[in-house]
């Protein structure tokens, strides 16, 4: 009988940090996105991918995996997001952004960007804005006018691989 060798672990992994919601946050996320009128060619995010970024670490060598699990867990005050703004950005981008940016997160965001730093990796320069992405490739798409508020409560985050034609897995959550 022959026997199929398991696929080498790949070189490096497509790595970001994210509040990753819970089933019923989804669901309200998917409920936005769904409230949206999409022109031909848009791509709104499936909805096991939702969620808020706090940092995009991009290609990182897969050898470092078990230095990122440990090094990202640091202590933060769990927090309550409000999220109802619908936006769409210059670039195409269709997103749900929070009314206001909690204190809490914006701490998280610094305690992780010092964590990356740590670990030798380079966080992102431009500007935070917290966001859901709900579509790619959306100039022309008509958000909702209103709709209800979602209240997320933030009391985890994670570290997630993005794998393209998988998709995304949750390698840890932190609380």
């Amino acid at each position: 009988m022959n026997e199929i060798a398991p696929s080498p672990a790949p070189s490096s992994l497509r790595l970001f940090l994210a509040l990753w919601p819970d089933d019923a946050v989804r669901a309200q996320l998917r409920a936005w996105r769904d409230r949206w009128t999409w022109p031909r060619g848009a791509a709104p995010v499936d909805s096991a991918k939702l969620h808020l970024t706090l940092h995009f670490l991009g290609g990182v060598p897969s050898e470092r995996l078990p230095d990122l699990l440990d090094g990202f867990s640091l202590p933060f005050s769990p927090f309550a997001l409000y999220l109802g703004r619908a936006e769409l950005w210059h670039n195409g981008i269709a997103v749900l952004a929070p009314h206001d940016v909690p204190r809490a997160l914006l701490d998280l965001h610094a305690g992780l960007a010092q964590s990356l730093q740590d670990l030798g990796l380079q966080p992102e320069e431009r500007a935070y804005r917290p966001h859901v992405t709900m579509a790619r490739r959306a100039r022309d798409a008509a958000p909702p006018q209103e709709g209800p508020e979602i209240v997320w409560r933030a009391d985890r985050y994670a570290l997630v691989e993005s794998r393209p034609g998988v998709g995304y897995t949750v390698l840890r959550e932190y609380r």
